[in-house]
C-alpha cells in the first residue's frame, strides 16, 4: 500500500516477499481398522508407539489382527498411526457398554446417577466404582473412585474425583465433572435425581467417640465372604485404640490375618472412616478381593460394639455390567432389617461378534462402515492426513467380503492420496503358495490400482499372548514400517525393497520362494518376500498393483506413485492461498518461484533423474497454460512435470573373457 507523505523526509515502506513457503507433507502415516477390545469406537485415534495403543486399545489380543499388525509397524520403523475401532453391524452382535446405576436408597426411583463406560466392549464389566462421603463437606458432597481391573483381577487404571454432587449445572456437579476428564466412564444424572449415591462397602451404623464403645483388648469378630464363614479375628489386644482410625487400622490388620485353609482370602482388605458430622462417623469394610459381589460381613463382640449388622447386605462395590454384584443396604444400616432389596439396573458390556468368518457380512460392514456417518474406515475423513492403510483383518474373511472391503479401501485411498496394503482373504483356504496367490488376483483383477500394493507370503512372529509360539500375521504392519523406514533414511523416492529392507520381529516366511517362482510373481505385481542367507527375510519387491508387465502403467512402481501423491498432497496444501487473487502475471510469477522452490529442494535431496534442473523437472504457469477463456473462467492452470527415479529392478552383468594379447 502507498506510503502517505506529508513531510520532507525519508519513509520506510515494508514490501511483502511474495514467497509463500511450500511444506511437504508427512509420508508414513498409517491408519489401522479392525475390532480391539477397548478404545474408542469409530473413531481415528492418533497414537506415536505401541506404548499408546497399548493405553488406549488394549495392546495385542488373540482375536485382532491389526494389534499385531500395529506392533510390527512400530517395531520396523513405524512413527505415527490411526487405529480405528470398529464392531460388527449385524443386528444383536454389536458391541455394548457395560452400565451400573448408582442410587441414595434401595429402588429404582432412588437412582440419582448412571454410570457407563467410555467404550463399548466387555472390558467395561471390569470397571468398578467406589462412593465414600469424605469430602470438603461430608454432609453433601462425595467422592468417586472409578477402577479398571485387569483380567488377573490386579488394578490396571484408576481415577478419583473429589467433592462432588448431584446438581446440574453447579459447581461439582458428578456428570460434569467426571465426563470433562474420566477415561473410563461417562456419568448421566437421573431425572428428578437428589441425594447422592449410597456409600460403597460394609458399613457400620453411626459411631460417635471410640470411649462409649467399651473396646476390650479381648475382643474379636466372626468373619464371612459372601456367606461362608471365614472364622474368628485374633482379639484386639493391646493397646486399645483410642480413636476411631485407630481402630479402622487395627480392624484391617485383624482381617488380613484371617486364615482359611492357610488362604486369607482378605488378605488386601482394607477398612475406612467416613465422617458425615462429628457425631456421625461410620467404618467401612471392602473385601479387597476385585470382585464387586464379595461382601464381608461381621459378627462377634467386636462387630456389636462397632454396630456393624449380623448380615453383610450393604454396597461393597458399583460393579459395572453386573447388577447381581451389587448388594442394596444404604445409609444409615439398620441392623434389625431383613429385607434385601433388588439389585440396581445395570447393562453387561459385550464385544459384539468379533469372529469374521461367522458373522463375514457383519464384520466386514463394520470394517467398511458408512461415508455419510463417517464410520469404519471412512473414519479417516475426519482425519487431516494419513499414507498408508492397513486392514489385515481381511486375511480372516471370505473372499467375497474381503473384495468388499479392499474395494471400498481402494477408492477411499484414491480419494485421499494414500496408498492401500492389500491383505489376502486366506478363509478359502492358505494363498501361501505361488499357484494359489496368481489364482487369487487373477480372480480378482479388479483390485488392481495404482493406489495398492501386495506382498507375499505371510509372515510368522512370536506371539507373546500365546507362550510365544510362532503366529501367522497378515504383512500388511510389517510393510507399512519398512515403507515409514525407509522414507525416514532415504526418501519416499526410495523403493522400500532391497538386502537393507529387513523385516524385524519376522521369524519365518510362511512360503519359501525359488529365484524361478519369484521370476513368476513379480511381472504379475506381487511383491515378494525373500529369506536370504545373512541378511534374513527382507522385501524383495516394490510394485504397485497396476505393475503388472502386461499393462505398461506409468505407475509400476511403488516410489514413483508415492513420489507423486507426496508431490501433489504438499502441493495442494501449499498453493491454497493462490484462491480468490488476482489472476494475472504477477500472480503466475509467484506460483513459479514457489513451486519451483519446492521441486528444486525435492532435486537437491536426489528424488529425480537428471543432472540439473531442466533434466529433472518444470514448472509451467503463463499465459500458455492460462489463456483468457480460462481466466474468464476463473481458473488458473499450473503443470508441474518430474523426472523420476526409477529403481534398478534388474541388475545386468556382462562378462567378457579377454583374449590373449600377442607381444610386439
Amino acid at each position: 500500500m502507498p506510503v502517505a507523505v506529508s513531510y520532507p523526509g525519508v519513509y520506510i515502506q515494508e514490501v511483502p516477499s511474495g514467497v509463500s513457503t511450500i511444506v511437504g507433507v508427512a509420508t508414513s502415516i498409517a491408519a489401522f481398522v479392525d475390532f480391539f477390545p477397548t478404545g474408542p469406537m469409530n473413531t481415528a485415534t492418533q497414537i506415536f508407539s505401541f506404548a499408546d495403543f497399548e493405553q488406549q486399545f488394549g495392546g495385542l489380543d488373540s482375536r485382532s489382527e491389526a494389534s499385531y499388525a500395529i506392533q510390527q509397524f512400530f517395531l520396523n520403523g513405524g512413527s505415527q498411526a490411526y487405529v480405528i475401532r470398529v464392531s460388527s453391524t449385524t443386528q444383536g452382535n454389536a458391541a455394548t457398554s457395560a452400565a451400573i446405576s448408582l442410587a441414595s436408597g434401595p429402588n429404582q426411583a432412588d437412582i440419582v446417577l448412571t454410570a457407563t463406560a467410555s467404550s463399548a466392549g466387555a472390558w467395561g464389566n471390569r470397571l468398578r466404582i467406589d462412593v465414600d462421603y469424605g469430602a470438603s463437606d461430608p454432609s453433601s458432597q462425595f467422592n468417586l473412585s472409578v477402577t479398571q481391573l485387569a483380567s488377573d483381577g490386579s488394578i490396571a487404571r484408576s481415577e478419583v474425583f473429589r467433592n462432588l454432587v448431584v446438581a446440574p449445572g453447579q459447581p461439582g456437579d458428578a456428570a460434569a465433572n467426571v465426563n470433562a476428564s474420566s477415561q473410563l466412564i461417562t456419568l448421566a444424572t437421573a431425572s428428578g435425581a437428589s441425594g447422592r449415591p449410597a456409600c460403597t462397602g460394609t458399613v457400620s451404623g453411626p459411631l460417635g467417640a471410640v470411649g462409649p464403645l467399651n473396646l476390650a483388648n479381648s475382643d474379636s469378630a466372626e468373619v464371612s465372604l459372601n456367606g461362608t464363614a471365614l472364622g474368628a479375628t485374633a482379639a484386639l489386644g493391646d493397646p486399645v485404640p483410642t480413636t476411631l482410625a485407630g481402630v479402622a487400622q487395627a480392624l484391617q490388620k485383624l482381617l488380613r490375618g484371617v486364615q482359611q485353609n492357610n488362604v486369607n482370602p482378605l488378605s488386601n482388605a482394607t477398612v475406612g472412616v467416613v465422617r458425615l458430622s462429628p457425631t456421625q462417623q461410620y467404618l467401612v469394610v471392602k473385601s479387597g478381593t476385585g470382585k464387586a459381589a464379595d461382601v464381608v460381613a461381621l459378627s462377634g463382640t467386636l462387630a456389636q460394639k462397632l454396630a456393624f449388622a449380623a448380615a453383610g447386605e450393604n454396597v461393597q462395590q458399583y460393579a459395572l455390567g453386573a447388577a447381581a454384584s451389587v448388594q442394596d443396604q444404604f445409609l444409615p444400616v439398620d441392623p434389625t432389617s431383613t429385607t434385601k432389596p433388588p439389585a440396581l439396573a445395570a447393562q453387561t458390556g459385550s464385544d459384539g461378534s468379533v469372529d469374521p468368518k461367522n458373522d463375514a457380512s457383519g464384520f466386514a460392514g463394520g470394517l467398511i462402515g458408512d461415508p455419510a456417518a463417517k464410520t469404519g474406515m471412512y473414519a479417516l475423513m475426519n482425519v487431516d492426513l494419513f499414507n498408508i492403510l492397513c486392514i489385515p483383518a481381511t486375511m480372516n474373511l471370505p473372499d467375497d467380503a474381503a473384495l468388499a472391503v479392499a474395494t471400498n479401501a481402494i477408492s477411499l485411498c484414491t480419494t485421499r492420496r494414500a496408498m492401500y496394503v492389500l491383505d489376502v482373504p486366506q478363509a478359502a483356504g492358505s494363498r501361501d503358495t505361488v499357484t494359489a496367490i496368481k489364482d487369487w488376483l487373477d480372480q480378482n483383477g479388479t483390485l488392481r490400482s495404482r493406489n495398492a500394493a501386495l506382498y507375499f507370503p505371510r509372515l510368522d512372529i512370536v506371539d507373546a499372548r500365546n507362550g510365544f509360539v510362532p503366529r501367522k500375521v497378515a504383512p500388511s504392519g510389517t510393510v507399512a514400517g519398512l515403507w515409514a523406514r525407509t522414507d525416514a533414511a532415504r526418501g519416499v523416492w526410495k523403493a522400500p525393497a532391497g538386502t537393507a529392507a529387513s523385516l524385524t520381529g519376522v521369524q519365518k516366511l510362511e512360503y519359501t520362494l525359488t529365484d524361478p517362482e519369484n521370476g513368476v510373481l513379480n511381472p504379475l505385481a506381487i511383491n515378494c518376500l525373500r529369506v536370504f542367507p545373512v541378511y534374513g527375510p527382507v522385501c524383495w519387491g516394490a510394485r504397485t498393483l497396476k505393475g503388472a508387465d502386461q499393462l505398461e502403467d506409468d505407475y509400476k512402481y511403488i516410489p514413483i506413485r508415492r513420489l507423486a501423491l507426496f508431490i501433489e498432497e504438499s502441493l495442494y496444501r501449499g498453493t491454497q492461498w493462490v484462491v480468490f487473487e488476482p489472476n494475472d502475471s504477477p500472480l503466475w510469477a509467484q506460483i513459479r518461484l514457489n513451486v519451483g522452490a519446492f521441486m528444486q529442494t525435492l532435486f537437491r535431496q536426489g528424488a529425480f533423474q537428471g543432472s540439473s534442473q531442466q533434466q529433472a523437472y518444470f514448472v509451467q504457469c503463463d499465459a500458455t497454460t492460462d489463456p483468457q477463456a480460462t481466466i474468464d473462467l476463473g481458473i488458473v492452470n499450473i503443470v508441474v512435470g518430474f523426472a523420476p527415479l526409477k529403481p534398478a529392478e534388474f541388475v545386468v552383468i556382462t562378462i567378457q573373457q579377454m583374449a590373449g594379447q600377442l607381444s610386439s
